[in-house]
């Protein structure tokens, strides 16, 4: 018969909510386990996001964990926003004195796994039929079978779901406990990871009459570039020289130069809006993508996720190690505030900078090369979109 596991904290998923979370816990004294249903090689080469704010890069140096980030890291004072064939910086550090850091998401999950490998913490990948249980209780269950086929068991004072969008434990959460938001933006993103240096030393946000595009970096090698695309496009529509035409087309700018190379991967995404609420069920913790998902324009995926998990740790530890609950009965509402916050931006960013289709086509154009003008040209308007995009301080709102 299977003999259940004693830990204070069971975390699903090892993606940065999840591995984060297990890090900060770990240097509280606060014991846990992080099971992760991928492979280790394939969560450490799952690129996703790559802009960490300054709160994130500060969270992750004081949590010990930004030494190869510090190191790495592409530091950034500004953007670029790219309309009527010419750039309009915003610039991030003379408007607000902080910075952004292009780090892409891959490189904080190995930073955070050799962190936990080298603590000897457990860290179990490519677990199957995770369940949870009991969560309105004070001894939450985790069963699951392990990458050996033997089956596990977890019982637990608190219960970490950051196992993204499709995970198994914002499901597990009765029908009408929970009540959701979201909202279908009618286009995708086609993002492309090139072997070619960035021909640009900062991102460029492009608003084009073709459609939005975004020139990015992950390292001084590697350039990250995306197109706005229908909703319903087939990636097979798109090859490589139709990309590269779409990228000189829309980036188009006088001294400006793409510069091409070798893609490694390509993909569409969809782009859509969601939240939950409340991020609690009994002693579940929803964190990151399963509570929540912005469209990436406003580059806060990432770090809502680390956002989340900073104040769940703290929430954590006063409950475990003072019999403070006041911290986890807050949690939710603490971080939906900012979640608001990240999504009204994100949206916001979305709908100055994408194409609209439909009848009144022309009159968005026209509104939103007015706020696009306006924006460049208004230290206000630029502080506003520079103080979001750099992530407001932790305690902010």
């Amino acid at each position: 018969m299977m003999t259940p596991v004693r830990t204070q904290v069971a975390i699903i998923g090892a993606g940065p909510a999840g591995l984060l979370l297990a890090h900060l816990l770990h240097r509280e004294g606060i014991e846990s386990v992080v099971l992760e249903a991928r492979g280790r090689e394939y969560v450490e080469k799952r690129v996703r996001a790559g802009v960490l704010e300054q709160t994130s890069v500060e969270l992750l140096r004081e949590a010990g964990a930004g030494e190869r980030l510090d190191r790495e890291g592409l530091v950034h004072e500004g953007i670029s926003l790219r309309f009527d064939a010419a750039d309009h910086r915003i610039a991030f550090t003379e408007l607000t004195g902080r910075s952004i850091t292009v780090y892409g998401q891959q490189e904080v999950v190995k930073d955070l796994i050799a962190a936990r490998l080298a603590a000897g913490a457990p860290l179990e990948f490519e677990v199957t039929d995770v369940a949870v249980h009991d969560l309105t209780t004070d001894a939450p269950r985790v069963t699951y079978v392990d990458a050996a086929g033997r089956p596990g068991e977890l019982v637990c004072d608190v219960l970490a779901g950051c196992d993204g969008f499709h995970g198994v434990t914002r499901d597990a959460i009765p029908a009408g406990a929970l009540t959701v938001y979201e909202h279908a933006y009618p286009f995708a993103w086609l993002g492309i990871l090139a072997e070619a240096p960035p021909s640009h030393e900062e991102l460029i946000y492009a608003y084009h009459e073709r459609g939005f595009a975004l020139h990015s970096m992950r390292s001084p090698r590697i350039t990250r570039l995306y197109l706005q695309v229908a909703p319903d496009e087939s990636i097979e529509a798109w090859p490589e020289t139709r990309i590269w035409g779409e990228l000189h087309a829309r980036l188009a700018a006088d001294g400006f130069s793409l510069t091409e190379g070798p893609v490694l991967e390509k993909g569409i995404t969809g782009m859509r809006s969601f939240v939950v609420e409340p991020m609690r069920y009994g002693r579940l913790f929803l964190a990151g993508d399963a509570a929540h998902i912005v469209p990436p324009t406003g580059a806060k995926g990432m770090n809502l996720a680390m956002a989340d998990v900073r104040r769940l740790a703290a929430a954590v530890t006063d409950l475990l190690r003072h019999g403070r609950g006041g911290g986890l009965d807050a949690y939710s509402d603490a971080c939906l505030r900012r979640v608001w916050r990240a999504e009204h931006f994100s949206w916001w960013m979305t709908s100055m900078l994408h194409r609209f289709e439909g009848t009144d086509a022309e009159f968005q154009r026209r509104l939103q090369l007015s706020q696009l003008r306006y924006t460049a040209s208004s230290p206000a308007a630029a502080t506003s979109l520079a103080e979001n995009y750099v992530g407001l301080p932790f305690d902010a709102i």
